[in-house]
């Protein structure tokens, strides 16, 4: 049995995507799991500890899939899982193979590739509490039997048969048994004699690699291959497809048989009975799906949405707010004054702490998008928007990578590899960076708090404040879409790529499922607070507290200099000047190219400057009372209306991630196409900014 370095058997969970995979991981581990990256890329890896029976099992859970065939990024994590070529992961000892109950003939054709890789499987038939509403009946026994491996029966969501699947995945890993299902006769003889040839020559290669190297000539595993063996591995791979082929492809062979022998099987399998009456959910995806009225309930949803990141999240800011004030203090006076005091007060609990109190808003956005996610509406939401990303010149393959750049931009860039248009992938990596991600809800949280009044409109059903929010999410959208048709007319003249969308069933979130996805999102977040926030907190306390001023050693508290003549306040003074036309003063100034790593950190930059400002009135605790009565040297309130609308469109255009910057470069392969959005995005901040607060401080807006 193979082992990992914690000495515990592998079991990895692969799927067709929508097939409840993540919510059966979510079962059998629990809290017992962590989110990190595969070795040399930026798929997620997701892996945990899972108890069956008295075995300890580290479970990991690879992308879904359709086909081993790899071409994506998340296909190839995949196959490499299985195939153990993943650096400090052992191949698995068993694959679970999660299937949609449901729709058997689809998830068959991935689930008979596994089969065929040599290695213990399981099989979970998961959403089994469906079966009767949709009509169906399946013969799991009959089942068993055609693929040659134990089937279970489970509802992941409502947590039904998982006992048993522990105990067969403990069955299976100490009895071994490997299938030997084989579906594609003329294939099975060409691979014979490939691995024959092979061997002759001391080749040897794993089963699942050549296979799929051999089926499909354009995969990676072909490429890996041709790569590592050169003519010989190309000249035998070529002489076997002729021969079986005889000019057709390959992977089209495959398909044809693997869908053959699933057809033949699934008349004994399955029975599928209409059923009469209206169906809920048939008029609930009639409404969805109209391009009209589904339409108007998308931005009704939308909207819905952010009236509730505020009318929810005010009296858990206000708490935090009012806890972290309170620790500062207590800080402050147990330690005492001086250099300690201030550190622990204003640069660690000011800096953090600011971006910590907008947690709850950010959970409350994400609650919302990971149930519209597992309720199945994403994928209807998608299919409503290809028009659109078409009419912006893009493909629809655009919209998925789009969507995720919501949460962060770098993900949402290297999704864009599932798209096979060198063009079309550019405009949407150029365009991605533009969704408002989960970095500047904090920024929008503080300004629109502090500055929207939050008054009810149409009725008293709608807040101002969450009209704003829902405004800067579509002026980020207008940005990236504007973008990306700019980019299309460059490259006008092209082909259209087509745009393929599996629509999953609707189902109830499960409340287990989304609280782990909510707790992930929230060490994320926190683990990012106590890390980057940290440390340029750290950084702005040290420029903003020394040089120190030792001629008056009689006050301690006097060594500290106004803020104006510190190391922070000379340099952002020296800077100022270019930033006075957007109505911004040298802290604001500082704050935000502080940001520039990571816009996040201007809340936190925020935080310490004014915690550590001796000369701001003490009474003021939260970091909104703060900026709300902060003033000019002559006395004119520095955040002004105009300034803050200008502020908030800088951070809704400006490009302060350095991640993305660096991940725009890995995957257009220039440094020019990095700094091109970099600058492109930085000047629309900029000007946007500047024109905002021009015309209303001219009493024009």
């Amino acid at each position: 049995m193979n082992m990992n370095k914690n000495s515990r058997p592998v079991v990895v969970t692969i799927g067709n995507p929508n097939t409840g995979k993540s919510t059966l991981f979510n079962a059998l581990t629990g809290l017992r799991q962590q989110v990190s990256n595969f070795p040399g890329v930026t798929v997620e890896q997701v892996s945990g500890t899972a108890k069956v029976g008295h075995t300890e099992v580290t479970l990991v859970d690879v992308p879904g899939t359709y086909s081993l065939t790899a071409q994506s990024p998340d296909e190839i994590i995949a196959v490499d899982v299985l195939e153990g070529n993943i650096a400090g992961l052992s191949r698995p000892d068993l694959a679970i193979i999660v299937v949609d109950a449901t729709n058997l003939r689809r998830n068959l054709f991935l689930a008979t590739q596994v089969l065929e890789a040599e290695m213990p499987v399981v099989v979970a038939l998961n959403m089994a509490d469906r079966l009767e509403t949709c009509g169906i009946t399946i013969n799991v026994h009959e089942l068993e039997h055609e693929l040659g491996v134990k089937v279970v029966p489970v509802s992941a969501a409502k947590g039904i048969g998982i006992d048993e699947l522990r105990a067969e995945i403990e069955s299976s890993l100490i009895s071994k048994h490997v299938p030997s299902l084989k579906v594609s006769p003329k294939i099975e003889l060409a691979m014979t004699e490939l691995v024959s040839e092979l061997s002759a020559r001391n080749i040897s290669v794993n089963n699942i690699e050549l296979r799929r190297a051999f089926i499909d000539k354009d995969s990676h595993a072909d490429k890996r291959l041709t790569k590592r063996y050169g003519e010989l591995f190309t000249s035998e791979t070529l002489r076997l497809r002729n021969l079986i082929g005889n000019g057709r492809s390959i992977a089209a062979i495959e398909a044809r048989d693997r869908y053959s022998w699933i057809n033949s099987i699934l008349k004994n399998i399955e029975s599928i009975n209409s059923i009469q009456g209206p169906n809920i959910f048939r008029l609930i995806d009639r409404a969805f799906n109209h391009p009209l009225v589904g339409s108007l309930l998308f931005i009704l949803i939308m909207g819905a949405v952010f009236q509730a990141v505020f009318a929810w999240s005010g009296p858990l800011i206000d708490g935090i707010s009012d806890f972290t004030g309170w620790l500062s203090e207590r800080a402050e006076h147990i330690i005492g004054p001086g250099l300690l005091g201030s550190f622990v007060s204003n640069g660690v609990i000011g800096g953090v702490g600011s971006v910590i109190v907008f947690l709850p808003q950010i959970l409350i956005l994400f609650a919302f998008i990971i149930v519209l996610e597992d309720s199945g509406y994403i994928s209807r939401a998608a299919f409503l928007m290809d028009k659109l990303m078409r009419g912006m010149g893009l493909s629809g393959q655009s919209f998925i990578p789009m969507l995720s750049s919501f949460a962060c931009a770098v993900p949402g860039i290297m999704g864009t590899r599932i798209i096979a248009d060198k063009h079309d992938r550019l405009a949407t990596i150029l365009a991605a960076p533009f969704m408002t991600c989960a970095a500047r809800l904090p920024i929008y949280s503080l300004l629109i708090g502090a500055f929207i009044p939050n008054h009810h409109i149409f009725g008293g059903i709608i807040y101002l404040q969450g009209l704003v929010l829902l405004g800067l999410y579509l002026l980020g959208i207008i940005g990236g879409g504007l973008t990306a048709w700019l980019i299309s007319r460059i490259f006008w003249n092209r082909a259209k790529s087509g745009f393929l969308l599996e629509m999953p069933p609707y189902r109830l979130p499960s409340f287990r499922s989304v609280s782990l996805k909510l707790w992930s999102r929230a060490t994320t977040f926190l683990k990012r607070a106590g890390t980057v926030i940290f440390t340029i907190s750290l950084v702005i306390w040290l420029l903003a507290s020394f040089p120190q001023n030792t001629q008056d050693t009689e006050n301690i508290h006097d060594h500290t200099p106004p803020l104006s003549d510190s190391y922070l306040g000379k340099m952002s003074r020296t800077v100022a000047p270019l930033f006075a036309p957007l109505g911004w003063d040298w802290k604001v100034t500082a704050a935000v190219i502080a940001s520039f790593p990571a816009r996040e950190v201007v809340i936190a930059a925020l935080g310490t400057i004014y915690a550590v400002d001796t000369e701001a009135d003490e009474e003021l605790i939260t970091l909104s009372e703060k900026i709300q009565a902060e003033t000019h040297a002559d006395g004119r309130p520095v955040y002004t209306m105009p300034m803050v609308l200008g502020l908030l469109i800088f951070y809704a255009l400006c490009l302060q991630c350095m991640a993305t910057v660096a991940v725009i470069k890995k995957e257009t392969g220039s440094w020019g196409w990095a700094s091109f959005s970099w600058v492109y995005m930085t000047g629309l901040g900029y000007f946007g900014a500047l024109i905002i607060y021009q015309i209303g401080s001219s009493n024009l807006l």
